[in-house]
């Protein structure tokens, strides 16, 4: 235990007390902060399921409509301290309602004075879910650096840069007419891949093959893309998710697409590039098509997976309405098109950047060996 205490540099201890004092001192804030909000919170003390009816709808599906009487204590406002009554209806699915239990903190809209005149009358509005949200946040940064360490950190520190520029992109767009979402979402794929790649990986050369052949492959999956819908003219996509934009739709349509099929061509990128790099570093004798055929190998490998990932991760999304449509009676057909076209298209897209990536990968990390080969 002393050795290993001894293994702590001054700076990784101070890092830590920060730390550890940001997650005691978010945590005691979260979890105090009610005077901070502006509308009724309120914390559940008492709650009963007093009635329940058995529902079915038109197509043979059941459900059943659960009624709470809930009971709780004002948390800020002119009310703060007093008891409040208010009822509650949900049903099995929670589709669009929930459940509530003893303890939960929920935002409420209050209606006056019960005829007792003993507590006050209200009704639910939302959930607070800020406490929730922080702690799997902590969750999420205490098992990037236990993992990561090092490069878990500069990881949480790019992801919050990248959080800032894409917000800073998005305000730029909303207030800005003369300027296409396009190419601010070109310039913001740039920072991002800039960014993020320098932080983790350094400043080398391995670092600087996978932002070339990254930046290269997401912007020509980007026009490949583009030419593919605009000679069929966009046939087979349905935007009506989209319909209630005011910015042309399918302009950000692309905007979506570029930036989405940025994070697995980021992962090939440095995978491709690191790879190859790893083999020179073994062996700096290795000949050029040794590497083509180990960085080949490797590309085979991971084009399949990668591609999978965007697949699941797009369609994950549209489950509920699949499963809403097809429960009410949509064919199959209906159902997809409806739902899955454009997701369908980003997945496609995405595995286009993926499988476009490995070559450019290859060719480039062994183009910078070569000038490094030439500089020595």
């Amino acid at each position: 235990m002393k050795g290993f205490i001894k293994s702590i540099s001054p700076v990784q201890l101070f890092l830590f007390a920060v730390l550890l004092i940001s997650f005691i001192g978010s945590m005691f804030f979260i979890n105090t902060n009610y005077g901070f909000y502006d509308q009724p919170i309120v914390t559940i003390t008492e709650a009963e399921i007093t009635e329940t009816r058995e529902l079915s709808d038109m197509h043979g599906n059941e459900d059943a409509l659960y009624t709470q009487q809930l009971e709780g204590e004002m948390r800020n406002g002119e009310y703060k301290g007093e008891s409040i009554k208010f009822e509650n209806e949900y049903s099995m699915s929670g589709a669009n309602d929930h459940e509530y239990r003893v303890g939960q903190d929920l935002f409420v809209v209050i209606a006056g004075a019960s005829e007792e005149g003993t507590a006050l009358t209200g009704t639910v509005d939302n959930v607070k879910r800020d406490k929730y949200i922080l702690a799997m946040t902590w969750i999420f940064i205490f098992v990037l650096l236990i993992i990561g360490k090092k490069q878990g950190f500069y990881s949480i520190v790019s992801l919050a840069l990248n959080a800032v520029i894409l917000a800073y992109a998005l305000e730029v767009y909303i207030r800005t007419e003369n300027i296409g979402l396009l190419f601010i979402a070109g310039v913001s794929v740039l920072l991002f891949t800039v960014t993020s790649l320098l932080l983790v990986n350094g400043f080398n050369e391995k670092t600087y093959a996978a932002i070339v052949s990254t930046i290269l492959g997401v912007f020509t999956a980007l026009l490949l893309a583009s030419f593919a819908i605009w000679t069929s003219g966009g046939n087979g996509l349905n935007y009506e998710e989209m319909q209630f934009l005011s910015r042309p739709y399918e302009v950000v349509f692309m905007a979506g697409l570029f930036i989405g099929s940025l994070g697995a061509v980021m992962d090939v990128g440095i995978t491709m590039s690191a790879s190859i790099f790893t083999l020179y570093e073994k062996n700096p004798n290795i000949s050029i098509q040794a590497m083509k055929k180990s960085g080949s190998d490797i590309g085979k490998d991971i084009m399949g997976t990668m591609a999978n990932i965007l697949f699941f991760v797009y369609i994950s999304g549209s489950i509920p309405m699949l499963l809403l449509y097809l429960a009410n009676g949509a064919d199959w057909p209906f159902t997809f098109s409806i739902n899955l076209s454009l997701e369908i298209a980003r997945a496609l897209a995405g595995g286009l950047g993926i499988v476009l990536t490995i070559p450019i990968g290859i060719y480039t990390a062994i183009f910078f060996i070569k000038r490094k080969k030439v500089a020595q």
